[in-house]
Parts: C-alpha cells; sequence; structure tokens
C-alpha cells in the first residue's frame, strides 16, 4: 500500500520552498535587527538628541531588541529548516519505498495469479483423474463379482461333499472357500464405496428396531468365537435410518472389534437412549489405539495395527461406516484406551442415530 503526504503539507518539502526558507533565516534577523535599531534611534533622538543617542546605542536595550531577537529567530528558522530538509528527505525515501512496494506487490500479484491457475488445472486434472479412478475402480470390481459368485457357487456344492475327501483335501477346499469370501467382500466393499462416493448409493429411511438387529450382527460376526456383554435398556426406541447399512455399520464395528481383541476376550455392547438419539457402543480388550492414530482411524487405508502380526484387513471398514453414518444423519467416533486397566486399553467405537419420532414429517410420508 502506497503511503502519501496530504497535498498542502507535500508542497512545503519542494525544492523552491526549502531556497526560500534558506533565504529568510538570514533576512528576517537583519530586518529585525535593522528594524529594531532604527527605533531605539528614532526614539531616543527624538527625546534626547544626537549625542545621548549615541551613548545608548550600546545599552541593554539595543543589545536586546536589536541582537538577541534576530539571532533567536535566526536559530528558530534555522531549526525549522532543518526538520523541513529531513521531513523531505524522509517523504523522497518514502515515496522511493512506495515505488518499490508496489513493483514488488505487482510481481507477486502477477506470480500468486499464476501459481492460483496452475493450482486450479492442477485440481481440475486431480478430479478427473480421481473420476477415472472411481470409474475404473467399479468397473474392475463389478466385472469381478460374476466370476466370484461362481466360484463361491462351487465351492460350496463341494464343500457339501467335503466329508468324502481326504482331510488335506478338504482343508484346502474350506481354505479357498474363505479366501474366496474375503475376496468377494473386498469387492463389495469397494462397490459400496465407489457408490457412496459418486452419490449413486441408494438410501431407504425409515424405522429401525435397534435390538433386533443388533443381535443378528453379534450372531453372525462374533458367533461363538467369543463372549458378548450386554448393556441394553429396558426400552430402545426406534432409530430413523437404513436398516440395511445401519446393520452393514454395526457389522464392520463388532468386526473390527472382533478381529483386534485376543482370543476369549469378551466385546461389550452399550446401548443407550438419549434424547437426541441412540448411542450404540462397541468395546473391545485388545491393544488400544493411539491418539495419532485415531486422528485418521477413518479415512481410507488406514489401520489401527501395521506389520506382520497384524490382523488381515484393507482399512475400508471404518471408513465406509463413517461415510454410511454421515449419510444418514449419524456420527460415528472412537475413544481409546476404553478401560482403565493399563495392560488392556481397548478401543470404544460409538454410533449414534437420531430417533424415529425426531424424523421429519415429509420423510415420514414418503
Amino acid at each position: 500500500m502506497a503511503i502519501t503526504l496530504p497535498k498542502l503539507t507535500n508542497s512545503l518539502y519542494q525544492p523552491a520552498a526549502l531556497a526560500r526558507g534558506r533565504a529568510l533565516r538570514y533576512v528576517v534577523p537583519i530586518c529585525l535587527f535593522i528594524l529594531a535599531t532604527a527605533f531605539e534611534f528614532w526614539e531616543h533622538w527624538r527625546e534626547e538628541g544626537m549625542f545621548p543617542l549615541l551613548d545608548r546605542l550600546g545599552t541593554l536595550e539595543v543589545i536586546i531588541f536589536g541582537l538577541v531577537g534576530p539571532i533567536a529567530v535566526y536559530l528558530t528558522v534555522n531549526y525549522l529548516l532543518q526538520i523541513m530538509t529531513e521531513l523531505d528527505n524522509a517523504r523522497q525515501q518514502t515515496a522511493v519505498i512506495n515505488r518499490n512496494l508496489e513493483e514488488i506487490v505487482a510481481a507477486r500479484t502477477a506470480a500468486l495469479q499464476v501459481s492460483n491457475d496452475e493450482l486450479a488445472q492442477a485440481n481440475l486434472r486431480l478430479r478427473q483423474l480421481d473420476q477415472m479412478k472411481s470409474d475404473f475402480v467399479a468397473l474392475v470390481s463389478h466385472e469381478l463379482r460374476t466370476p466370484l459368485t461362481a466360484l463361491n457357487g462351487g465351492l460350496e456344492v463341494a464343500l457339501q461333499s467335503a466329508d468324502t475327501l481326504p482331510p488335506s483335501s478338504r482343508r484346502i477346499l474350506e481354505a479357498m472357500a474363505s479366501e474366496s469370501r474375503r475376496l468377494t467382500q473386498l469387492v463389495q466393499n469397494i462397490l459400496d464405496v465407489s457408490r457412496l462416493e459418486a452419490g449413486r448409493l441408494t438410501l431407504n429411511l425409515g424405522p429401525v428396531a435397534v435390538a433386533p438387529l443388533l443381535r443378528r450382527a453379534v450372531e453372525l460376526i462374533v458367533g461363538d468365537r467369543r463372549p458378548v456383554i450386554w448393556h441394553l435398556p429396558a426400552q430402545i426406541p426406534p432409530i430413523w435410518a437404513d436398516e440395511l447399512h445401519y446393520e452393514q455399520i454395526i457389522r464392520n464395528l463388532l468386526r473390527n472389534a472382533d478381529k483386534y481383541s485376543p482370543a476369549g476376550k469378551p466385546v461389550d455392547i452399550h446401548v443407550t437412549a438419549r434424547d437426541d438419539g441412540v448411542q450404540v457402543e462397541v468395546v473391545d480388550q485388545g491393544a488400544g489405539i493411539t491418539p495419532e492414530v485415531q486422528a485418521m482411524m477413518f479415512e481410507r487405508f488406514t489401520r489401527g495395527q501395521t506389520g506382520e502380526n497384524a490382523s488381515p484387513g484393507w482399512g475400508l471398514g471404518l471408513y465406509f461406516a463413517r461415510k454410511l453414518t454421515e449419510a444418514q444423519g449419524g456420527q460415528l467416533s472412537v475413544r481409546s484406551p476404553a478401560w482403565p486397566a493399563p495392560g488392556v486399553p481397548g478401543a470404544s467405537f460409538s454410533v449414534v442415530f437420531p430417533l424415529a419420532a425426531m424424523a421429519p414429517e415429509e420423510l415420514e410420508d414418503d
């Protein structure tokens, strides 16, 4: 921003004005000296005559009015000229600085505009690449479903007569069926994530009973592998959600707790009816999650454990669960440690969905 002095003050600092000021610092004192001396001469000559006047020319009055006053005026004018000279120098330096600043600002503005244009183009290319990636992943995943469906069906048929096979062949067949189901689940997760990110995932919102859905999900995901400790209130009001996708969220949380909990350790399920919704909390007794990992726990391909001893997974389950929850107006959060015992910190995943009674009337009518 340019800094300019007012026009009236600026005119005082012109070279011609300074030159007149330098001349006045001599002219004004001399004129005052002549005027004061002439006045004293005239006054005393009129009253006392010529010769007494000559005696009085060296008196105190002549010294005060003829010398001290002009000298004081000279010093004052000289001091003001110095101030004006310094101000003029400062004005010139400020003008130079302003010109330099304007040039710098113009150059930086042009560079910033170029950078903004490059960023806009790069952002456009990234969006195009991301769309191409999503389309490619969706296409490949969709094409994989057909052979996987046939493979799963064939393995299920083969397993029905697995008792007639040797033990080693039966184990190989069961491992193939397990890995085939795992691959099918991965393909389905990728498809669901692609649809959700593209806004093509259809949600059928309506009242959902929480307790039966929880028990069905626990029986399917946990089964008899580990105990489940229930903390259910006597009455659980229905929530407003898509039943299929809400159960998918609960399954992802249960699958995550079962995966990272030691064998034989229970999983706690707490259900709390709140004023704004129903909260379902799944608590495990695993190794816990560090604050650094918690900050990015719900991002794609982020896992709580890595390395050779980590449980198998792709880092998409919690990401998809968070996206599904937000798409239905719910909230999903993580807390770790979940237990006060230092040896078993555990982790708690909590999902809150609004009550069906709080749903808009027009949605209920639909």
